[in-house]
């Protein structure tokens, strides 16, 4: 799936992120790379929102095992099980996630179990960055990916 597709993927079945003004910035396997405006995340400080920080980190996880899956032709849903979000800096401007997988070694075992019980976890990491390189947060989320039922 290419930059242009992921997008339009996440504007129309999570229309929270057109609202966000989302774009995606890098998407392959190994990361997903999302940006998104001040303008339309910001709060009463003028700085980001924290919703809109920990939002955009887990869509960029989220988008990162979809990818994968598509990838492996495993036809499933992803949803977030938990998460977990720091917020180390304020956010005057854009602002970036860039999602890793946490144990990129486990990712076979993950498919493997999916596969066969329909059902598995996987913890994701998603870095947030001000577009001057400041590190503004960090959310680690446990997703859960279901197999579909045909």
């Amino acid at each position: 799936m290419e930059r242009e597709q992921l997008e339009r993927y996440l504007h129309r079945q999570i229309p929270l992120s057109a609202a966000m003004g989302v774009t995606v910035v890098g998407a392959s396997p190994d990361a997903v790379e999302l940006s998104a405006p001040l303008a339309p995340n910001v709060n009463h400080k003028r700085t980001a929102f924290g919703g809109s920080l920990s939002t955009l980190g887990i869509l960029a996880a989220w988008s990162l095992v979809h990818l994968r899956l598509v990838r492996e032709e495993v036809d499933s849903e992803v949803v977030i099980q938990s998460n977990h979000m720091h917020y180390d800096a304020p956010v005057t401007g854009a602002f970036t996630a860039r999602a890793a997988l946490t144990a990129p070694a486990d990712w076979p075992l993950f498919v493997r179990t999916l596969r066969r019980r329909g059902r598995a976890r996987v913890t994701v990491h998603a870095a947030l960055v001000t577009d001057d390189g400041v590190a503004a947060g960090r959310l680690d989320g446990r997703f859960v990916a279901l197999l579909r039922a045909h």
